[in-house]
């Protein structure tokens, strides 16, 4: 079956630096579109950042453009979210997430979090 396996996050001091990884397994990882959301308490899950199958293009939420970077290894079926000069509103959980259309269908896999905190 479709797995999505999160690692990587921790306490950081605010402007330091994390990078999360989630690595696939049980399905064709360069055909999915790659994206990493998160979710703080009290809050709605949000997109962070996105990458498309190949690689080719990204998307960013605002909140982290410029501090935050999206990339993958299809090789490694794994997909990286670099982030850097971290702010306590930051802190969540954050989310892998694996999407592709099909011809009848949409295939949507999630991982199960990890915990990034951002504190002093």
């Amino acid at each position: 079956q479709v797995q999505l396996v999160e690692s990587g996050g921790g306490l950081v001091q605010p402007g330091g630096s994390l990078r999360v990884s989630c690595a696939a397994s049980g399905l064709t990882f360069s055909n999915y579109a790659m994206s990493w959301y998160r979710q703080a308490p009290g809050k709605e899950r949000e997109l962070v950042a996105a990458i498309t199958s190949a690689g080719g293009s990204t998307n960013y939420a605002d909140s982290v453009k410029g501090r935050f970077t999206i990339s993958r290894d299809n090789a490694k079926k794994t997909v990286y979210l670099q982030m850097n000069s971290l702010k306590p509103e930051d802190t969540a959980v954050y989310y892998c997430n694996a999407f592709r259309e099909g011809l009848v269908r949409t295939y949507d896999y999630w991982g199960q979090g990890t915990q990034v905190t951002v504190s002093s």
